[in-house]
């Protein structure tokens, strides 16, 4: 099976003791958002996880330990560095800090398990589309040659972001056209694969490849091995990816993106994560009850089985 350590919330960049504390006692709890009640125990171990997925806008907090984990699971990372400053993303760093940071995770793990994610693509009148088109090209001249792919996506313009942020501006068929052309030609430039994430068209004429950011082969070619072959269910309609199962929690990320899916008010994951947090819990936020049920989760290992040495 497939881990996601970063879905849900920035465990990299905020949660790292408790990440490491993890993987090193081998299992961890999560509570299902929809029953609370109902919580999944899933085991950490190098024989039923294929590969660990990390999510994060900043792996400066967990490097110095990382091997601690690289050194036992196959792993990919996905790492957000966008155009955005602290008025769109109040707790990232800068982008110049983020690329030193993805050099020196580059030197542990290596540019084949790192992809670079410049999404979501927002527009308001500080981010316009020749913004955009701009720090995209800076980008691409400091992360070519040092990132697997690049992967973006136009923002979905739910209900709750239009309340977080009133200042977006709808991004419209010409836009998104704009951007792609613009982005495909960059991207084709600096030698950069780029790809969509989910379902916001088919821009393949401008070079950029269909979706499926974490597809068992990414993963495989990214490890060097070999996966059984499987029908990706997707983790959303029009996702092309393999499902994993996500150790964190919603509301806790304090990132504090404005844009962010996982988080109903940032003022509550900032609390969450002040008052709720204690790194020894299985589970990221809280403790167990005692209404609580937990169950084990399923888990089989997606690896070909190699023929034994004779």
């Amino acid at each position: 099976m497939i881990i996601n350590t970063g879905a849900r919330t920035d465990t990299a960049q905020w949660y790292t003791p408790w990440l490491l504390r993890r993987f090193e006692e081998g299992f961890a709890l999560a509570r299902n958002p929809l029953f609370p009640t109902k919580v999944t125990r899933y085991e950490l171990t190098p024989d039923v996880v294929d590969v660990v997925i990390f999510c994060s806008k900043n792996y400066a907090p967990i490097l110095p330990r990382l091997h601690e984990i690289t050194g036992r699971f196959n792993t990919y990372f996905h790492y957000t560095i966008t155009a955005y400053g602290p008025d769109v993303e109040p707790r990232v760093p800068s982008i110049e800090d983020s690329v030193e940071t993805l050099y020196d995770l580059e030197k542990i793990v290596g540019a084949r398990r790192i992809a670079w994610r410049y999404d979501p693509v927002l527009l308001t009148p500080a981010y316009t589309v020749e913004r955009h088109l701009e720090t995209f090209d800076h980008l691409c001249g400091r992360l070519s040659g040092h990132v697997d792919r690049c992967i973006f996506s136009f923002v979905e313009l739910y209900k709750k972001l239009r309340f977080n942020m009133p200042e977006l501006a709808p991004i419209g068929p010409e836009d998104m056209d704009r951007l792609a052309r613009g982005m495909g030609a960059i991207a084709a430039e600096h030698g950069i694969w780029l790809q969509t994430c989910g379902s916001n068209g088919d821009w393949s004429a401008y070079g950029i490849h269909p979706s499926g950011c974490t597809t068992l082969d990414i993963l495989g070619a990214a490890n060097g091995i070999k996966f059984a072959p499987r029908k990706h269910k997707g983790q959303r309609a029009g996702c092309g990816c393999i499902e994993s199962r996500d150790i964190g929690a919603y509301d806790s990320c304090p990132n504090g993106c404005r844009y962010c899916y996982a988080n109903k008010d940032p003022e509550r994951a900032l609390r969450n994560y002040r008052t709720q947090h204690d790194p020894e819990s299985p589970l990221l936020l809280g403790h167990l009850r005692p209404e609580d049920t937990v169950t084990q989760g399923a888990q089989r290992p997606l690896r070909r089985l190699q023929p034994a040495l004779l």
